[in-house]
């Protein structure tokens, strides 16, 4: 395995990629996405361990819509192969995770244990930003949420995540397709992740505008259906199911940034 760098612009090519695998399959990666996110989900109403173990899934989620990228490309490159079926690349990615789930575990239990230390040390300096950001209903307070210390606070959260998220972006994928233990892998991650930082930054700032355009299409198209029908439910399901849509494709595109990063010497 060879750590290879790559020019910023490479950045960009990520995530038109991602959006292409995602095009090319958007069941398979849409189905793996809401599996996966329907654990999360059930696991999180759980006392005290559930938030923890919902969070701990997070690379078993990334390593299954990587599979899921990397199964796309490699059935269209392959003429004999045909074009893959999306139930087939589904069972493809769910059988690698189960394929990998020691190291998986292992992997899980450290991400959960360092994004709830990030989490925390931005807490004790800033604050909790989400302490009485919402009222008895659930409604968001709006002079909490337009505050500058709400704003600051949460910042600060994003800031003290992006060495976790770093840490194990390719972890995951070093462990399935190197053989990498779970430690070796969230430094080789940290490595790579840092020697294409530029590359990682302009594939960040291309996938925010991506975000921005849509969410402002969603909106628009949201806004117009409650005008039409009246019925907020609908705009609301175009929101949400809009914003997991998007959520697969980033996830789709996570393949491709450790395709160029890594080789097989």
């Amino acid at each position: 395995m060879k750590l290879q760098i790559v020019s910023p612009r490479t950045g960009v090519q990520w995530m038109r990629e991602g959006l292409r695998a995602f095009r090319r399959q958007p069941m398979a990666f849409f189905s793996l996405f809401m599996l996966f996110m329907s654990a999360i989900a059930m696991l999180s109403v759980v006392p005290l361990i559930g938030g923890p173990l919902a969070v701990a899934l997070g690379p078993a989620t990334t390593l299954a819509l990587m599979v899921a990228s990397e199964r796309t490309v490699h059935g269209r490159a392959d003429p004999a192969a045909g074009r893959v079926a999306s139930a087939g690349i589904f069972l493809q990615a769910l059988q690698a995770v189960r394929a990998q789930a020691r190291p998986l575990v292992v992997l899980g239990v450290l991400y959960a244990l360092g994004a709830l230390a990030a989490g925390g040390l931005a807490t004790l300096i800033f604050g909790d930003p989400f302490d009485g950001a919402f009222g008895n209903d659930g409604a968001p307070q709006a002079e909490v949420v337009q505050s500058t210390g709400f704003q600051i606070a949460v910042l600060a959260r994003l800031l003290f995540y992006v060495p976790v998220a770093l840490a194990f972006w390719h972890a995951p994928a070093l462990v399935h397709w190197h053989g990498v233990t779970p430690v070796k892998s969230i430094f080789f991650s940290l490595i790579a992740c840092w020697r294409n930082m530029g590359a990682m930054t302009l594939y960040g700032l291309a996938w925010a505008g991506v975000v921005l355009a849509l969410s402002l299409l969603m909106s628009l198209i949201a806004s117009l259906l409650i005008a039409v029908s009246g019925a907020g439910a609908l705009g609301m399901a175009v929101m949400v199911g809009g914003s997991f849509l998007l959520s697969a494709a980033f996830l789709a595109s996570a393949w491709f940034t450790f395709r160029d990063s890594f080789s097989v010497e």
